[in-house]
C-alpha cells in the first residue's frame, strides 16, 4: 500500500477544523453516547493534562476532572465522529505539555494561573456536519416526545370513553 493512499484516507477522516486546545486549558468536551437505540450528548469538563499528535488525524487530548473526590481521566480523539465539539472554558499559563504533576495534587495546590483570552474567537469553529447532527438529534427527540404525548392523549380519551360507558350503564341499571 502506498503512503499517499494511506495519507488520503487519513485526511478524509479528519474534521475540517478543530479547536486549538493546549495543556492547562479547562475544556468542555461534548461526546456522543449511544445507549441501545437512543443517542445523547454527554459533557465532560476538566483540565487538559496532555496533548498528542497535534497536526495529525490521531490528535488526542487527555482531560482530567475530580468526580466525587476521585480523579477521573479520559482521552478524546479530536477527529473522532463521537466527539461533537470541544469548547475551551478557561486558559492557564503552563510551561510544559504533560501536566502529570496534577495527579498528585488536590485543592489549592492543583490550581493553575489563569490567562486572559478571547473565548468567542477561540471557540468559533464551525462544523456544519456536527451542527446538522445536533439539530437532527433534537428533531428526533422532539418528534418522539410529540408521539408519546399523542399516545398518552389517545389513552386518556379511551379511558374517559370507557368511564362514560360505565356511568351510563349504572344509570340505566339504577
Amino acid at each position: 500500500m502506498s503512503f499517499a493512499l494511506i495519507q488520503k484516507v487519513n485526511n478524509e477522516q479528519k474534521k475540517a477544523q478543530v479547536v486549538d486546545v493546549r495543556s492547562g486549558d479547562t475544556v468542555r468536551v461534548h461526546q456522543k453516547i449511544k445507549e441501545g437505540s437512543k443517542e445523547r450528548i454527554q459533557i465532560f469538563e476538566g483540565v487538559v493534562i496532555r496533548t498528542d499528535n497535534k497536526g495529525q488525524h490521531t490528535s488526542r487530548i487527555t482531560v482530567r476532572k475530580i468526580a466525587s473526590g476521585v480523579g477521573v481521566e479520559k482521552s478524546f480523539l479530536l477527529h473522532s465522529p463521537l466527539v461533537e465539539k470541544v469548547e475551551i472554558v478557561r486558559r492557564a499559563k503552563v510551561r510544559r505539555n504533560f501536566l502529570s504533576f496534577l495527579r498528585n495534587r488536590s485543592g489549592k495546590s492543583a490550581r493553575l494561573a489563569a490567562v486572559q483570552f478571547d473565548r468567542e474567537a477561540v471557540n468559533a469553529v464551525v462544523d456544519k456536519h456536527a451542527e446538522e447532527e445536533e439539530a437532527r438529534l433534537k428533531e428526533e427527540a422532539k418528534a418522539e416526545a410529540e408521539a408519546k404525548a399523542a399516545e398518552k392523549a389517545a389513552e386518556q380519551a379511551e379511558l374517559e370513553a370507557k368511564q362514560k360507558a360505565v356511568e351510563e350503564a349504572h344509570k340505566a341499571n339504577g
